[in-house]
């Protein structure tokens, strides 16, 4: 039955190419994710002809209970090889592999397959044929290494402003002042765009010290460092622009760089419910469980897709929805990830309708939004909304008032005062002058000697003392004295 899956030419053999990958070593997700999948594919269909030959024993055996229980997994073992068969497709358009485009009939074929066909040769020698003819780091072409690392080069993406312009014409903003947020504003002029010509303060997040002091100059705050390290305040924003990086290396430890899926997770907790998502990554990077999440807390789901020549770059869509409780919605799930895989079905953004989104008139104050990174904006910030520093600084009441000795200073207590510097300036009085008061160390050396009982000479003790005097200059209308 599987036979009958038409393969492209290209697809039909694997060139083995040892070395193509980067000469670092360098490893990447995709091909990571798709040896993953293969290998899991692969053991379920090993464990689905197991199965069948199991029910088969029952069955003559007169196990009725044991030939169910074996039917029951062989039926979970094709629904888990058609699932991941399905989860191949964006993995290989982001190769843009040609088996891309035979993925969905291949899926088609397995969930019809009869389970009670004695002979499973043709449909696992079909489904292996398939699988052996997909890229993998010894087989895929140089070509497809170098996009790759092309991509890892670039690093930064910055939004396309005339396709914001696109979504600041679909929006529809209130008379009131709007939270915006990026998550990875880059030197912010994607945010800045979507806000132009609207009462709107703009918050973005970015992780390089240079594009975020670049940012800083424009936006109305920025935070330094990680989005995930940072802190943002929950339901503090009207509106989410989010356009993660496009990472498709392996990052050591065990570490994946994708990051599209977490970002969407921990960026909505910051939309306020019925605020705007615009969330854009390439459209393979919609996976089922990406779509899943998206229907799972949002309405009013739209997608579009970014015009040829920039859609060509990096074949990027926009997703936009209003926030909702959470609520699963399956059909909805598969509907998104079908649109989303078919780009060229979809609208281009430019066809968005003007205002066919409203945001929130709520009132919002994001009292919680910290970089991961401590620089001199985040301290003059949370020095100017702290009252601390004008509480140290602050006098009391009693400091505050000029008050009298309750009894007539003594000579000494006029010293100490005089040599704090408290009686020092311009002195008010009947015979107005100006005192200045200071403290003028003196040095006196006596000598001791000691004699013998017999009165002779046997050493001498030199003893050095030093004292302070209080000396006090006064400056009158009539001349210049100095107290002594």
């Amino acid at each position: 039955m599987l036979n009958y899956v038409e393969y492209p030419s290209s697809v039909k053999e694997g060139t083995e190419t040892p070395g193509a990958f980067d000469q670092n070593g360098q490893r990447f997700y995709v091909l990571d994710r798709l040896q993953e999948q293969v290998s899991r594919i692969r053991y379920l269909l090993d464990t689905t002809v197991f199965f069948r030959n199991q029910l088969e024993t029952c069955q003559a055996a007169g196990n009725a209970e044991a030939a169910q229980s074996a039917y029951l997994s062989l039926s979970s073992g094709r629904i888990g090889i058609a699932n991941g068969v399905r989860s191949l497709k964006p993995l290989l358009l982001e190769l843009e592999h040609p088996a891309a485009s035979i993925c969905e009939a291949l899926v088609n074929q397995i969930s019809s397959f009869e389970l009670m066909t004695r002979d499973y040769s043709k449909f696992s020698g079909g489904i292996s044929r398939f699988l052996d003819a997909l890229p993998s780091y010894h087989t895929v072409d140089a070509s497809t290494i170098g996009r790759l690392m092309n991509h890892v080069k670039l690093g930064h993406y910055p939004t396309d402003l005339t396709h914001v312009g696109y979504l600041e014409r679909g929006i529809v903003f209130p008379d009131k002042t709007v939270n915006l947020l990026d998550p990875c504003c880059g030197t912010g002029d994607a945010v800045l765009r979507l806000a132009l010509g609207h009462d709107s303060r703009c918050y973005g997040i970015e992780l390089d010290e240079e594009r975020a002091g670049l940012a800083e100059q424009k936006l109305f705050r920025v935070a330094y460092g990680d989005f995930f390290s940072s802190y943002v305040g929950n339901r503090s924003f009207h509106a989410i622009l989010l356009n993660p990086p496009y990472l498709t290396v392996t990052l050591g430890c065990g570490l994946r760089g994708r990051d599209e899926k977490r970002f969407l997770v921990e960026a909505f907790q910051a939309l306020v419910m019925g605020g705007l998502m615009i969330y854009i990554v390439p459209y393979y990077r919609m996976t089922e469980d990406v779509c899943q999440i998206f229907t799972d807390n949002f309405s009013d789901i739209s997608v579009y897709r970014f015009l040829d020549g920039e859609f060509g770059k990096f074949k990027q869509i926009a997703v936009l929805g209003t926030r909702k409780p959470r609520e699963s919605d399956e059909a909805a799930s598969a509907s998104l990830y079908t649109a989303a895989l078919h780009p060229e079905s979809l609208r281009t953004l430019d066809q968005l309708p003007e205002g066919r989104y409203q945001l929130p008139d709520a009132a919002l104050d994001v009292k919680i939004f910290r970089g991961s990174v401590f620089n001199e904006s985040e301290l003059a910030h949370q020095l100017m909304a702290s009252q601390s520093l004008e509480r140290l600084l602050q006098k009391d009441g009693q400091e505050q008032e000029m008050g009298r000795p309750p009894l007539p200073l003594s000579i000494g207590q006029v010293g100490l005062i005089g040599g704090s510097g408290l009686i020092n300036g311009l002195m008010q009085c009947d015979c107005p002058h100006i005192i200045k008061g200071r403290i003028i160390k003196e040095r006196h050396e006596r000598r001791e000697e000691n004699h013998s009982e017999r009165g002779e000479l046997i050493s001498t003790d030199v003893i050095e003392t030093i004292t302070n005097r209080m000396v006090f200059n006064i400056l009158t209308p009539t001349g210049f004295r100095s107290l002594v």
